[in-house]
């Protein structure tokens, strides 16, 4: 068969997204609880700095350090839409998936969710997808506006973001190699049928950034060198040669009435008992995301830590792991997949819409 992603996993996202919902208890978006993101933004080291301290205290909160002069540069991304027939279609599965790959955009300590209208007031984020991605946008300039570093361009202008990795010895902000994000379902009881198209405008969060316990919708998985073993909700110390994985999953179950929510979540579910509640009955595919680090150097994730691990810097990394969606699909796309893929229980592979047509 053709066009197969490199690392589908689909073992190993059955059995987060089920952790996941224990972990959350599959209620309104994790209990309804406060906006993701602390107050305190991550400290940049001046340039030119050693970064060798890189946890240090400002406004009353532990922040990781990072160097800003060693942001990667910005991606342009692709400014018109990118779909070819191509005749390649995928099998027939008890699961709907459509994937899409995605590159680096760029990086920001922005978060148009949380803090809207409030540039620099998060923790340093990593932006997939849509370009102009900042602290000002909206529904509308996401759908609207900005190239797309996905496959399809501006197709899919939609904007993907997580907490930056630091590499805490250098301050070195680490850019992903790319990310693959999931819309799926079958793993946790909802019939592929049920699955309805994500509504414009809508946006969402999963996981807490202010999370310290090993817990909660996020796992880091090393793949290579055969470590695929090694999983956890902490950083993985995966071996040189392999790549470290973050993923993260998000709710499917929408309560069909509100694209947000004040806390960002309550407007949203994880399925409860293998279905979606009565207070949030809209199925949606489940998004996920697998964000991808090349391991370059022995022991080198031991120094990473996520830009929102502002807890004791002396408990392992990564448990602040979490991720914002925010829909810039064009409606017609979006629906092909939804319904020749999720909806079918077609496995789609990566990029193909299910009719015959593929993201480029």
């Amino acid at each position: 068969m053709t066009n197969r992603p490199r690392h589908p996993l689909r073992f190993l996202a059955g059995l987060v997204a089920a952790a996941a919902v224990t972990a959350c208890g599959g209620g309104g978006g994790g209990g309804g609880g406060a906006a993701l993101d602390p107050a305190a933004p991550g400290t940049p080291v001046s340039p030119g700095s050693s970064g060798g301290s890189t946890e240090v205290t400002a406004t009353s909160a532990l922040t990781v350090a990072f160097d800003a002069s060693k942001i990667p540069t910005r991606a342009a991304g692709l400014a018109v839409e990118q779909i070819q027939y191509t005749g390649k279609s995928g099998f027939a599965s008890d699961l709907g998936a459509f994937r899409v790959n995605c590159d680096f955009s760029h990086m920001a300590s922005d978060d148009p969710i949380v803090h809207p209208n409030q540039p620099g007031r998060s923790h340093l984020h990593t932006f997939f997808g849509n370009t102009g991605t900042d602290a000002y946008s909206t529904a509308a300039s996401i759908a609207q506006g900005g190239a797309s570093t996905c496959r399809g361009g501006t197709a899919n202008r939609s904007a993907y973001w997580v907490p930056t990795m630091i590499d805490t010895r250098t301050g070195t902000p680490i850019k992903p190699s790319s990310a693959m994000i999931y819309y799926k379902t079958g793993y946790n009881g909802i019939r592929p049928d049920m699955v309805q198209p994500m509504p414009a405008g809508l946006r969402m969060i999963a996981g807490d950034a202010r999370n310290a316990k090993p817990e909660g919708p996020a796992k880091f998985v090393c793949i290579g060198a055969g470590a695929e073993s090694m999983t956890g909700h902490e950083i993985q110390n995966c071996p040189a040669g392999s790549q470290l994985w973050q993923l993260v999953y998000f709710p499917q179950c929408w309560d069909g009435a509100n694209l947000d929510s004040p806390d960002h979540k309550s407007h949203m579910s994880y399925p409860v008992d293998g279905t979606c509640p009565k207070t949030h009955p809209v199925a949606l595919p489940e998004v996920s995301y697998n964000v991808i680090y090349e391991v370059t150097e022995a022991n080198a994730p031991k120094r990473w830590r996520l830009a929102s691990d502002t807890y004791d810097p002396s408990l392992p990394g990564g448990y602040s792991s979490h991720g914002d969606w925010f829909n810039g699909w064009k409606d017609d796309v979006m629906r092909t997949f939804v319904d020749k893929c999720t909806r079918a229980s077609v496995d789609c592979y990566a990029n193909l819409l299910g009719d015959g047509r593929e993201l480029q």
